[in-house]
């Protein structure tokens, strides 16, 4: 009997796998729909995916000016970006250190890295918000970036990735005098692209996406990030104008939609290369 899987198989599974990604799919279609119809054809008693009338004008025009929408793009920008880099700075020596360097204790250390990918970012919110209350940097950019520079799922991820470079690299290294410091940043780094673009996405995706945090510790309008912008738009508009508010949701995706399709390759090659050893 053959191994390979029958042709009957082969359809079910791509019938399912069509299924799941029209079902995720779903939502984003119906929002990018509603930001083309205007206002008379949004709650019509029949689905409709194209409108008799576009409003493509009106909607996305409506979505800039009624809300400072690029300026929550902006914080949304400065936020990702610090919080990325001041976790690539934590994350790449930590890994190196779980994964080629001999200590005392090292495994014991990597078994709390693990548990602390257990614990959910909403257990600490409480004792956070007090803390940053007490030290006065609340509804500020240091509120939103400090609680995320140290990532255990990075560290984890870059450690797993770090296990699949030769010893004999890092050995020649050290014979041409470079500190480990040196080989985190010249000689692991440029090996760890792959993986740090995996990272990146998961990184920038969770904190643009990020709504609880920022709403508990952001008061002023000129710090809202972009989810919060979009909840602030749904406001003004007192829940009826959805065609404006499915522009702005429209304009937030889009950033995270590009970036992954133009890091697909490195993405795939990263989770890839990380599972490996």
């Amino acid at each position: 009997m053959s191994a390979r899987p029958t042709l009957g198989f082969a359809i079910l599974r791509h019938a399912l796998l069509l299924l799941g990604a029209a079902f995720m799919l779903a939502p984003f279609v119906w929002m990018i729909s509603t930001s083309l119809k205007p206002s008379t054809e949004i709650f019509l008693d029949h689905v409709r995916l194209w409108p008799d009338q576009l409003a493509v004008v009106e909607n996305y025009t409506a979505a800039f000016t009624k809300a400072p929408l690029l300026w929550f793009l902006l914080n949304g920008v400065i936020v990702t970006i610090s919080i990325f880099a001041l976790q690539v700075l934590v994350a790449l020596p930590c890994a190196y250190a779980l994964s080629k360097l001999r200590f005392k204790g090292k495994q014991a250390l990597f078994a709390v890295v693990l548990l602390c990918l257990l614990i959910p970012p909403h257990a600490i919110s409480v004792p956070l918000f007090l803390l940053f209350h007490q030290i006065g940097i609340l509804d500020s950019y240091a509120a939103l970036v400090v609680p995320f520079i140290i990532s255990v799922f990075g560290i984890f991820l870059m450690r797993q990735f770090f296990m699949t470079v030769p010893d004999d690299l890092i050995d020649a290294a050290r014979m041409d005098g470079i500190s480990e410091f040196g080989i985190v940043w010249r000689v692991m780094l440029p090996t760890a692209i792959p993986a740090l673009t995996a990272f990146g996405i998961f990184s920038v995706v969770a904190h643009w996406n990020d709504y609880f945090w920022p709403l508990i510790v952001i008061n002023s309008e000129h710090l809202l990030t972009p989810p919060l912008g979009v909840a602030a738009f749904r406001n003004q508009e007192a829940g009826t104008d959805f065609g404006p508010l499915m522009a702005a949701a429209t304009i937030v995706i889009a950033p995270l939609v590009i970036a992954f399709l133009m890091a697909q390759r490195r993405f795939i090659e990263g989770i890839a290369l990380t599972g490996m050893k």
